[in-house]
């Protein structure tokens, strides 16, 4: 497998992904370019389930599980059925799969793992990681999350990849061995160091504001959710006390008794259905969620970019600086102002060995400069290429799968409110009736 941790030194945080780097993740690769894992394998999550087992300090705990079942395209589609073949995988496994993914692929839009801990809940909805109906959404985030990466041209055909889906045991030391653990530590620390660009791609600058825009609208629009469902709720429960007071009046009325208890009915049945609506209502939200982890995905791709010009600035500044330490050597004119000129006017000039064995050096520099330009230089055209590609990959994805969910969400809202007509005008027809 390619190691793309051979570097020697890197002017920040040391995690370098050069142009042969980048085209030897295709070692990693199973099959011809073009065809994903998806086409030749289903996958699917098919179950969660509680175990009692102890973490790495010897503590007691308790944690969830998740069932990957895979089966050939092949089979099924010649007649057979396979029993397919199933392995269980802990949340924390997943993590390490897309933080290799992030390592080896930094110019790809990794799709993002489903939230641990639930967030922008509204208040009548469990926040517990352990809650069923919590581990039962982030079974379906993470066959989402496989499927993602399954269909995708590049990332599905990693042999990592299928190494999770298929080993139960070995598939831990076969990552490991990647190296990718300290490539990845260096990966934080480099995205997270401070400087600037003076030639920034302006593409990629708008495409980084265009993340923070949309991690921003994102979050804003599910807390706007998140109290809308509780008014929901409460709009819902209360129509149960219409269903309590119709059917204790109707114990008090001979002639309209019937049609106040069969209102009453109505209510209740109006009040109690509530719960599945907003059941259905937090998958859609998990959808956008879904996009608000993607902005961060989205900025590491342009802040990794950001790294990949800045060090090539700083090469090409660097040899620069040495050509003009050479002519400056050679011809005895400083150009500018330096302490090493002022030296050498006060204690006298150096002599001719000792210029020609720093011109030598000067020269070895100069020629190491020049390599080290030409590869940053060919490194980010590279990395533009493959990362401008598959952003224009996701922004398709994206816009496509939002247009769905927040269509489906409309469905929803409107579904909502003609249950809420039928209810009252079923209402009306009892009322008709006493």
């Amino acid at each position: 497998m390619a190691d793309a941790g051979n570097k020697e030194s890197a002017p920040i945080g040391g995690d370098e992904f050069t142009n042969t780097e980048l085209e030897n993740n295709k070692n990693n690769t199973m099959v011809e370019e073009g065809s994903t894992l998806l086409r030749r394998m289903e996958i699917s999550v098919a179950e969660a389930e509680k175990r009692t087992g102890k973490n790495t300090v010897n503590m007691q705990e308790i944690f969830t599980v998740y069932l990957i079942e895979t089966r050939p395209i092949d089979a099924i589609t010649e007649g057979h059925n396979p029993a397919p073949d199933s392995l269980w995988r802990r949340y924390s496994e997943f993590e390490i799969l897309r933080n290799y993914l992030l390592v080896t692929y930094p110019f790809i839009v990794v799709p993002p793992l489903p939230e641990k801990r639930a967030e922008f809940v509204w208040h009548k909805l469990s926040a517990d990681n352990m809650d069923p109906d919590f581990v039962e959404r982030r079974r379906i985030g993470l066959e989402n999350f496989l499927l993602r990466v399954a269909s995708h041209s590049v990332l599905s055909n990693d042999k990592i990849l299928y190494h999770f889906l298929t080993e139960e045991h070995r598939w831990k030391e076969v990552v490991y061995e990647t190296g990718f653990q300290a490539k990845a530590d260096s990966r934080i620390k480099a995205l997270s160091a401070t400087f600037r660009v003076k030639n920034p791609d302006k593409r990629f600058t708008e495409m980084k504001h265009y993340s923070d825009e949309l991690q921003s609208l994102t979050s804003q629009l599910l807390r706007v959710r998140a109290r809308v469902a509780d008014r929901v709720y409460g709009v819902y429960k209360v129509h149960g006390n219409y269903g309590r007071v119709f059917s204790e009046w109707s114990a008090l009325e001979k002639e309209m008794g019937d049609g106040l208890q069969s209102a009453g009915h109505h209510m209740d049945a109006y009040a109690a259905s509530v719960d599945d609506i907003l059941e259905e209502e937090e998958r859609y939200a998990d959808q956008l969620k879904e996009y608000l982890f993607y902005a961060e995905a989205l900025r590491a791709v342009c802040r990794k970019h950001e790294l990949t010009q800045y060090e090539l600035e700083t090469a090409s500044s660097d040899l620069i600086s040495k050509k003009q330490q050479r002519e400056e050597l050679a011809t005895g004119m400083v150009r500018t102002f330096s302490f090493k000129g002022m030296t050498n006017k006060l204690f006298g000039q150096e002599t001719p060995e000792q210029r020609e064995a720093k011109l030598s050096l000067l020269e070895e520099q100069i020629v190491q400069g020049e390599e080290t330009v030409t590869e940053k230089t060919v490194e980010c055209e590279e990395y533009v290429k493959g990362a401008w590609v598959d952003m224009q990959r996701f922004k398709e994805q994206k816009d496509r799968d939002l247009r769905e969910a927040l269509i489906g969400y409309a469905v929803m809202q409107i579904s909502m409110c003609k249950k809420g007509i039928q209810v009252w005008t079923n209402a009306k027809e009892c009322f008709h009736k006493m």
